[in-house]
């Protein structure tokens, strides 16, 4: 299954270079294995796979599967549908119930024709909870420009999210090129979510706060001096050096929080089992 690569602006050039090292490490061995996961103990609900009213005419497709508590959300990446996590669905719903959903101008959703902000994309998701009945507490789980959008709903419902795990989610582009100006403004031809990239990415890391004392994982991308040496946009490579010490700022939204890092690129791609282990870790953590 092809997996589009983030177009989001400060993510867009960090994800152009594949590279096949994937070796990883981590700042905190601490996590209990996910093997050990079990259900809480909360009453099974039944899956849900389909098209949901969410007022004004609108309607989003979502599905769920397994049992159990907390219930995982799976923001996919830009301009990705809901079989963005094939690769991690089927396996986290076998520890706890999973969800995940087309947002608006993707898959089976309806279309909007934007501009489309954070408060919009953050209210859609809410709006998909509410409409389609997802118990909560959930463990959000944003990549790429899918974890603005997490962000900007664990600012809102503080009270409904249990853990948090963010996959390359980057700090907003500095001084973005023209050419990124161009490829992400909301009414570009290519930009088929009508999303407005540059502002989203503002407006999440401008309201980054404590959520509360809750698991929160934080994977990172540390890149090669080769494959620095390849940036070709400007800037680019400044945003790729500093990429790890950048999305640390993420980490004030917990202060359980920590930063796993992947030596690579495209850590879904090239080492998936990590992405899964981490989030099922952060269920297990939550759950106790």
């Amino acid at each position: 299954m092809n997996r589009p690569t983030s177009t989001t602006a400060a993510a867009l050039v960090l994800s152009l270079l594949l590279v096949s090292c994937s070796d990883t490490s981590r700042t905190d061995e601490t996590n209990a294995d996910p093997s050990t996961s079990a259900s809480t103990g909360t009453e099974p609900s039944e899956s849900i796979d389909g098209l949901f009213d969410i007022g004004h005419a609108r309607s989003r497709y979502a599905r769920c599967t397994g049992t159990g508590s907390p219930t995982v959300i799976l923001e996919s990446g830009d301009e990705s549908t809901s079989d963005y996590y094939e690769f991690a669905e089927s396996s986290i719903a076998k520890v706890t119930r999973t969800c995940v959903y087309d947002r608006a101008n993707l898959g089976a959703s309806d279309p909007d024709p934007g501009p489309r902000g954070l408060a919009e994309l953050a209210g859609d998701l809410d709006s998909v909870i509410e409409a389609g009945e997802i118990p909560g507490p959930f463990v959000m789980v944003g990549s790429h420009g899918g974890g603005y959008i997490v962000a900007g709903y664990a600012f809102e419902h503080p009270e409904q999210v249990a853990g948090l795990v963010f996959v390359e989610v980057t700090a907003p582009f500095p001084n973005p090129p023209a050419e990124v100006v161009e490829l992400t403004r909301w009414d570009s031809p290519t930009n088929i979510e009508h999303r407005d990239f540059l502002q989203v990415e503002k407006d999440a890391w401008a309201g980054r706060r404590r959520v509360g004392d809750l698991p929160m994982t934080v994977i990172s991308t540390k890149y090669s001096p080769a494959v620095i040496a390849e940036a070709a946009l400007p800037g680019e490579e400044l945003l790729m050096r500093t990429n790890l010490q950048t999305q640390r700022g993420w980490l004030v939204l917990s202060p359980r929080a920590e930063q796993v890092v992947h030596k690579g690129s495209a850590v879904e791609h090239e080492d998936p089992e990590l992405v899964i282990e981490e989030i099922l870790a952060v269920v297990e953590r939550a759950r106790q």
